[in-house]
């Protein structure tokens, strides 16, 4: 079972290190997403620098790492109901490896398309209504960052549906590291930009996540 263990969350990280938000406007546009904008390498990057269309393919492939690292933790013969806190590293191991990718010298994204495969290959209906709510707090403000109100409600959700306490701590664990990354990087690009950024209302994006001309 150790071997199994360690196979599980070595699988997560190298998936979650497979950097689709680099390669896919690299191949299609010829740009290095790193260089761009925010700098961050994810699929939000992508949507606003090389396109929509091209956006929704990296964050189908990025959430699909988490799904995949969850699945292979099971095809390993783990079980989250038996080994809890394995079948979870192994998902925390794939967003790890998006953030900080072996593949791209450690410089990746901040793991919330991971992450939220993570939740779906383990919580499907929990995490269709945080992403719901999220969905209604991003639309009147533009402002992706804020979409986190509705994944941090999804611990809350599992309570409610009754589920174990490993669906509840472990979200509110991966919020939690997703907040702080993500007020890091906003501490980062602000100093980088010289200037404030819109923190409730984007006044730069539409809710779409295109950037408004003028």
């Amino acid at each position: 079972m150790v071997v199994n263990i360690v196979a599980a969350i070595v699988i997560g990280y190298l998936l979650g290190s497979i950097p689709f938000a680099y390669i896919i406007p690299r191949l299609k546009k010829g740009i290095d997403i790193r260089e761009r904008g925010s700098g961050n390498a994810g699929a939000l990057a992508v949507w606003r620098e090389a396109g929509p269309f091209f956006g929704i393919i990296a964050l189908a492939c990025d959430a699909g790492k988490g799904i995949l690292a969850i699945y292979a933790a099971k095809w390993l013969g783990l079980d989250m109901a038996v080994h809890p806190l394995w079948i979870c590293l192994a998902g925390f191991a794939a967003v790890a490896g998006h953030n900080w990718p072996v593949f791209l010298g450690f410089r990746g994204g901040k793991g919330a398309a991971t992450i939220m495969g993570v939740l779906v290959a383990l919580m499907p209906v929990q995490f269709a209504i945080g992403l719901g709510i999220a969905v209604l707090v991003v639309i009147p403000t533009s402002n992706i960052r804020l979409g986190l109100v509705g994944l941090a409600l999804i611990p809350l959700i599992a309570w409610l549906f009754g589920r174990p306490a490993a669906y509840i701590y472990y979200p509110l664990g991966l919020v939690f590291f997703l907040a702080g990354y993500t007020l890091f990087g906003l501490k980062s690009e602000m100093a980088r930009a010289g200037e404030k950024k819109d923190l409730i209302v984007d006044k730069s994006f539409n809710f779409w996540q295109t950037r408004k001309s003028g």
